[in-house]
């Protein structure tokens, strides 16, 4: 609980810290209403990743998707190539954006399904797993569209979801929240929940007291693909067409967020509100650099340096040198406990 709270707490002076740094940087300007709505609309895609991220490493031993972003291009080529030979984007607007965010969703489940299906059934090891089909999925999305662009162009329904707003607020943040939230209900309130953390603490354990491990594996890499299909979705939403190639340095960014987030490497432990407060303080951060006329191979250098920094600190636990005593009686009567809330 001190941990969750501490992390919470964190996550939450991060964020007030860089709205007043860029409210003082740039005069007020940052905090303006079109700054903000540009902010959430930009944030949904990389924090649907970076929840598949944080529920991959919740599953222990080195488990980690590697393949999200790779698999939301995949998604949104497969979806864009067949969906377009069949309907037409201008002569029937709303079935063709159904029928692409069916198809980019269920092209997401397939490929979190085989992920799932090498690393439960093969014992293959999920970063190598997830690496080689990160590969893989690229190298298909490049084959299908040819290795261009392929143009979704900007149906209605389709297009409201990633540049229309609802109360002032993006759809495509509003997306992102609700399944946020429903992921966080179903870590805290279902079964599977319970064994996903547990399985991730002690994987012998686990399997000796008989939770569905394989299924549980299978699930897991499952949801992570239906994130990186709807994912693929957005990003089709706010551009006109999309390409293999997207985002590539999303895999960092997803995965920094999720340490960022607390979600131990190992396993185990992970709360989807922290990963969404951590999508939150990286897209700040983002746009602050944005405002300080940074170029995106500065950012990226900032990135790396994050994620090793927070990498070393959750390591070494900076608390323990400064405290030990209180680390020491805090740790006696603890017992291993997660929440995904």
């Amino acid at each position: 609980m001190r941990r969750t709270g501490a992390q919470l707490t964190m996550l939450l002076v991060i964020n007030a810290a860089l709205l007043i740094a860029g409210a003082v940087i740039s005069g007020g300007s940052f905090l303006s209403l079109f700054n903000i709505q540009s902010m959430a609309s930009q944030l949904p895609e990389i924090g649907l990743l970076a929840i598949g991220v944080m529920l991959a490493m919740c599953a222990g031993n080195g488990g980690i998707d590697l393949s999200g972003i790779a698999l939301a291009n995949l998604s949104g080529v497969v979806s864009a190539v067949i969906v377009s030979s069949v309907i037409s984007s201008t002569d029937n607007q709303a079935a063709y954006s159904l029928a692409f965010i069916l198809v980019a969703l269920l092209a997401g489940l397939a490929g979190g399904l085989v992920n799932g299906l090498f690393i439960s059934k093969l014992n293959i090891t999920p970063i190598l797993c997830t690496l080689g089909t990160q590969m893989a999925f690229t190298g298909l999305a490049v084959v299908v569209s040819g290795g261009k662009a392929v143009t979704v162009g900007s149906p209605d329904l389709l297009s409201s979801l990633g540049n229309d707003m609802i109360a002032g607020v993006p759809i495509s943040f509003v997306i992102f929240i609700l399944v946020a939230g429903l992921i966080a209900a179903a870590l805290k309130f279902t079964p599977y929940g319970l064994w996903l953390m547990l399985l991730g603490t002690n994987q012998k354990a686990a399997v000796y007291a008989g939770f569905p491990k394989t299924g549980v594996l299978i699930a897991t890499y499952a949801v992570s693909g239906t994130l990186s299909g709807l994912a693929g979705v957005i990003i089709a939403a706010r551009n006109v067409n999309v390409k293999f190639d997207y985002g590539s340095s999303y895999l960092l960014i997803a995965i920094l967020i999720a340490v960022m987030a607390g979600v131990r490497p190992e396993g185990g432990y992970g709360r989807v509100v922290c990963v969404v407060l951590s999508a939150i303080a990286l897209q700040l951060m983002s746009s602050l650099l944005n405002f300080g006329g940074l170029s995106n191979f500065v950012r990226d250098l900032a990135w790396g340096a994050l994620l090793l920094a927070f990498l070393a600190v959750g390591r070494y636990d900076l608390t323990g040198f400064i405290a030990p005593r209180r680390r020491a009686s805090s740790n006696s009567g603890a017992t291993p406990s997660s929440t995904g809330r």
